[in-house]
């Protein structure tokens, strides 16, 4: 029953979005009417309903033909930012020409901006926990219509405010201010422009559309987060200047010298072999770093659930949270495969840690298990660790037990609805609905 059920969502769906965006407000009031009248005036001869109904379905019908007939000569460009923020209205412009060739004004016209949306598998359907899920009757949380409605808008990822665009007289241009809300982080794609315009009765809309693809990334949401602070130590990192740019090592200039046999080429300070006429050769000084690993856990059976969106949250309030610059950010990712991303000393900007962060999605089909070999692979030039888990069994215990045993500094965050009574100094509580409040404490 509820796969039969699912598969009709689409055509509702659809038929209820094409009756709202073709329709007036007055026009949504007078199809009410129409279809009121229909059922009161099936006895002609008891009632005069129809009369109603044959006026109300004469002025639909008129008004909608006319609005078949409706051409618009435009062009519009939207002037979009690299990123955008969950939770933060974003403002982007949009630049309208009126090509016409006519002395014809385009008067009364309001801009629809359409983002891409994807209908749900019915997998995805069954797994998906909407957040107003428990507060719903057995009836809606049964057949999950709201739930469809909430997967649909959280694949377009935000809502667009429709706005009204004044007079635009032939071959002339105007810009628009538009209002773009995220739901969601990641990427968000714009699919097309839709002007419309309504007709001389005012019940219908016409409209005049064009495809104009285009894509912004949606960051996490950040909170305020004091300065990492571990008792980790600096430690040597080796490889030199080329090493550096993918595990965070450098070297620092500190002489020059006579060439000697086997010195690197790229190592010679030519201006000064200019200036004297022998090889001079540039000496450096490995430097030692004091190198953090954000490690986030996303290793969880429920991918559409509040406690892993908080916990990339979190991750991102400390990716974009204050640091030293003698100190390097690792940001460990989990999921099919695994990656190490370095930040600090100019390696890489926060920007980018975020963005990563925008993208991550849950490993439903792989074990929390494979999150140790990875991290003590690099635990012989870590200081520490900051480490946001999803859960508090026994095994994650066991992961927190084993870096602390190899002499690593930690700060465990663990995301949980529940009242966790763990006694251990750096390990700390975040609850969804608290976020920035715990994130203060620590």
């Amino acid at each position: 029953m509820r796969r039969f059920l699912f598969n009709k969502f689409h055509r509702i769906f659809a038929l209820d979005r094409w009756i709202r965006r073709r329709f007036t407000k007055a026009g949504l009031l007078v199809l009410g009417g129409v279809i009121a009248a229909g059922l009161f005036g099936i006895d002609t001869e008891r009632t005069l309903a129809y009369q109603l109904f044959s006026l109300l379905f004469g002025l639909l019908l008129v008004a909608f033909l006319n609005s078949l007939f409706f051409r618009a000569r435009l062009t519009a460009t939207r002037e979009l930012p690299k990123f955008a923020t969950v939770g933060q209205t974003l403002y982007y412009w949009v630049h309208v020409h009126n090509y016409s060739q006519a002395a014809k004004l385009q008067q009364n016209l309001s801009l629809q901006d359409n983002l891409k949306q994807v209908f749900p598998s019915f997998t995805t359907f069954l797994q998906a926990q909407e957040p107003k899920q428990k507060k719903r009757n057995w009836f809606d949380n049964y057949v999950g219509y709201p739930r469809w409605i909430w997967l649909i808008r959280m694949s377009r990822g935000a809502e667009i405010t429709t706005q009204t665009l004044p007079p635009i007289p032939p071959g002339s241009d105007i810009e628009i201010k538009m209002t773009l809300s995220p739901t969601r982080r990641g990427y968000v794609y714009f699919e097309n422009m839709r002007f419309a315009c309504p007709d001389p009765f005012g019940l219908c809309h016409a409209f005049e559309t064009i495809h104009q693809p285009d894509s912004i990334l949606i960051l996490p949401k950040c909170y305020p987060v004091k300065e990492i602070s571990l008792s980790g130590c600096r430690t040597y990192q080796r490889g030199g200047v080329q090493l550096a740019i993918s595990v965070g090592d450098a070297e620092e200039f500190v002489s020059l010298r006579d060439y000697r046999a086997g010195d690197p080429l790229r190592h010679i300070h030519w201006k000064s072999v200019a200036k004297m006429g022998k090889p001079l050769i540039k000496e450096y000084q490995d430097e030692f770093f004091v190198r953090h690993a954000l490690i986030l856990d996303t290793f969880t059976d429920h991918p559409f659930n509040t406690l892993f969106e908080t916990a990339v949250s979190v991750a991102s309030s400390f990716a974009a949270a204050p640091r030293s610059q003698d100190v390097l950010l690792d940001l460990m990712l989990v999921g099919t495969q695994a990656y190490c991303f370095s930040s600090g000393r100019g390696l890489a900007q926060t920007e980018q840690l975020l963005e990563i962060l925008a993208c991550v999605s849950a490993s439903t089909d792989q074990d929390f298990s494979r999150l140790y070999p990875l991290v003590m692979e690099h635990a012989t030039s870590l200081s520490g660790c900051v480490c946001i888990l999803l859960n508090w069994e026994q095994e994650r215990q066991n992961f927190v037990q084993s870096l602390n045993n190899a002499g690593i500094p930690l700060l465990v965050i663990v995301i949980s609805e529940m009242i966790l009574d763990i006694k251990q100094a750096n390990v700390h509580v975040v609850h969804p609905d608290t976020i920035a409040k715990d994130l203060e404490k620590i």
